[in-house]
């Protein structure tokens, strides 16, 4: 049986995502805004969500989701959607400065 990884909202994004419009196609998220918690052993996303539904720490709007395989879902208000890591981009390392070789360039 899967056991999906249960990424919680921090509480104070979670307002923010609450108010925001709905969009469409996969909710972009910044790990900074989640905790990992616990793990939910079920057959599939919604019966993981059934099972907690009823438990101490149910899922709340903003909570994800991710599957063994690496997707993740996140719950809105109209059940789970796509979600992706945002994460920031690698900057560039700066090439080491060469000196131009003057003996080269004399012809």
């Amino acid at each position: 049986m899967p056991s999906y990884k249960i990424f919680r909202m921090k509480e104070n994004e979670r307002q923010r995502f609450r108010w925001a419009p709905h969009s469409s196609g996969a909710t972009m998220v910044k790990p900074r805004d989640f905790d990992e918690c616990e793990t939910v052993e079920a057959a599939t996303l919604y019966t993981a969500w059934n099972q907690l539904k009823n438990s101490d720490t149910p899922l709340q709007v903003g909570d994800i989701l991710a599957a063994p395989d690496d997707t993740m879902q996140i719950l809105k208000y109209i059940g789970f959607e796509e979600a992706r890591w945002l994460l920031p981009e690698a900057k560039p390392v700066p090439l080491p400065f060469e000196e131009p070789q003057a003996a080269a360039a004399s012809v």
